[in-house]
């Protein structure tokens, strides 16, 4: 099954994910109607046609009449809705998510979710790092990758549908991944580099800095500008991958260090060589 224009499709939580997903079904044709805690949010949104109807409370006449329920919230708030509101869906509905972290969440929902509904679950990957509707953005699909999660108690069908969800939002390449697999790669390809930008611009108080950079700077620390609540979330539910990550990430920064403390110049540039080929993959 794929998605089509006949399906409504609601978003549960107006933020800059579940924004820029309402703007870019929107332009395909498709009726998209959102639940979110502002009412700012859902008159920004309604006011630039972003949505076709919102609301700041949960209706059950809206939840009902949604073929495809899209969750765009923190995790705990995520399982949260689904044991309070579960009730609302409407039989035979899809729902799937933007969670950054997947084994800690995936399966609980699968759990407790009634059996005529199914969970498949998905992650962008992409993001600015800006916040709320007011800055939704669908061209941030383009060229970013979109992961289907699926797990043993998802149909076939679930995961051609969620694969043509993001065909559909506009993602560049997209692939499928366990949910071990995914928050195993997660860790290290997102939660990792978030953790060195924090922790580099920890380790200078020079009130000047902007003063001085240069583009190098910029870019490695540009993630850096990070939503504390989010982000202390997610890291702890993969806490053992992330450990795991940056436990190898120290040792091959000491094994730098003492390269450089040896004046080992040949040591240095090798790290430098495997460093060039290997992110000359992304280029490509």
């Amino acid at each position: 099954m794929k998605i089509n224009n006949g399906m409504k499709i609601l978003i549960v939580g107006l933020g800059l994910m579940g924004g820029s997903y309402a703007m870019a079904l929107k332009k395909k044709g498709y009726f998209v109607s959102a639940i979110t805690r502002s009412r700012s949010s859902v008159d920004f949104a309604l006011k630039k046609g972003i949505i076709d109807k919102g609301s700041d409370e949960v209706i059950p006449e809206t939840v009902n009449s949604a073929d495809v329920v899209i969750f765009a919230l923190y995790p705990h708030v995520f399982m949260e809705w689904i044991e309070n509101y579960q009730q609302y869906f409407k039989p035979g509905a899809i729902i799937t998510d933007v969670t950054g972290v997947k084994g800690a969440v995936v399966y609980k929902i699968q759990k407790i979710l009634r059996k005529d509904v199914e969970f498949i679950s998905s992650h962008p990957m992409a993001g600015r790092e800006v916040y709320g509707v007011k800055n939704a953005d669908d061209s941030i699909f383009k060229k970013a990758n979109f992961i289907v999660v699926p797990t043993g108690k998802n149909t076939e069908s679930a995961v051609e549908f969620c694969k043509s969800l993001g065909t559909e939002l506009g993602f560049w390449k997209i692939t499928a991944l366990s949910p071990e697999a995914h928050d195993e790669m997660i860790a290290f390809l997102s939660q990792l580099t978030h953790c060195i930008a924090v922790a580099l611009m920890n380790s200078s108080d020079n009130p000047n800095l902007s003063d001085y950079t240069g583009d190098s700077f910029r870019d490695l620390t540009r993630i850096a500008k990070i939503n504390e609540d989010m982000w202390s979330e997610l890291f702890l539910l993969n806490k053992e991958a992330l450990l795991k990550e940056m436990d190898v990430f120290l040792a091959k920064m000491v094994k730098l260090r003492n390269f450089l403390a040896l004046e080992d110049a040949e040591g240095m540039k090798e790290m430098m060589r495997i460093s060039t080929l290997r992110r000359e993959k992304f280029d490509n």
